[in-house]
């Protein structure tokens, strides 16, 4: 069964072209922070209508933001996500540098996307991230334990609208119906907490929504799959993961 979606992966790439590489000051690991860790494993290889894989680290570019600044958060990030400055005071990028990774990195990615979700039989755009089993002290949740798996609609605790947010990428009903099947295959599972959705599902959701159609933002805890010393992927668990998420998405593309 090919899987009625577009599945995006917008940061499961660390690579960092030379040039650009060599203006950035953090040192590998924390390079590596950038990554969400085991996105590819997952949902690389799942038999969707088509895969977007970033072939860049957000670092570069981060493809889940606005093309242009908003709220002080552009596409081309100068702090990660701990704080941490990213460029040299030297290789802060400017202006023109900005315009040149937004053209180069950035705009073909969301093309791609554009056409992917156009076509008539795709029922939805799953946006797909993985965090750590820890809300970390930057994030939202710090300090808490996360579920297996948090579904965003960019709505509350049970899917519902929240006017500040703006508007829902999937209904509350169909929400709730999916996070049914992620606990039959047994995953626990969160509805927008710690997050709701990014740019990617909230710029393309509201439209797909009015046709039907539905974007979500899956988030994948990495405790599922990664060792907590080593913080390498552990293949077999990573493929047990993979596994179940796919009978999942097949479930959820024959209900649709």
């Amino acid at each position: 069964m090919i899987l009625p979606f577009v599945i995006s992966l917008p940061h499961c790439s660390g690579e960092i072209p030379a040039p650009i590489r060599s203006g950035i000051v953090l040192t590998r690991e924390e390079m590596v922070d950038a990554v969400d860790v085991g996105t590819r494993e997952i949902f690389g290889s799942l038999p969707a209508e088509k895969v977007s894989c970033a072939k860049w680290s957000r670092l570069v570019v981060d493809l889940n933001r606005p093309p242009h600044p908003h709220d002080g958060k552009g596409p081309i990030a100068l702090v990660d996500y701990h704080g941490r400055s990213i460029h040299s005071p030297e290789a802060i990028p400017d202006e023109r540098e900005i315009a040149l990774r937004v053209s180069t990195y950035y705009r073909p990615y969301h093309l791609q996307l554009e056409k992917a979700i156009a076509k008539a039989h795709i029922k939805g755009l799953l946006d797909c991230h993985s965090l750590k089993g820890i809300g970390p002290p930057e994030a939202p949740d710090a300090g808490k334990k996360r579920k297996n798996i948090i579904l965003g609609n960019n709505g509350g605790a049970n899917g519902e609208h929240i006017p500040k947010r703006g508007e829902l990428t999937c209904t509350p009903a169909l929400l709730k119906f999916m996070k049914q099947i992620f606990e039959t295959a047994g995953f626990s599972v969160s509805l927008n907490n710690p997050y709701a959705g990014g740019f990617i599902v909230t710029h393309y959701g509201p439209a797909l929504a009015q046709k039907g159609k539905m974007a979500l933002q899956i988030e994948i805890n990495q405790d599922l799959y990664v060792d907590p010393e080593s913080e390498n992927i552990i293949l077999e668990k990573a493929a047990d993961v993979r596994s179940r998420m796919l009978k999942c998405l097949q479930a959820i593309g024959r209900a649709l």
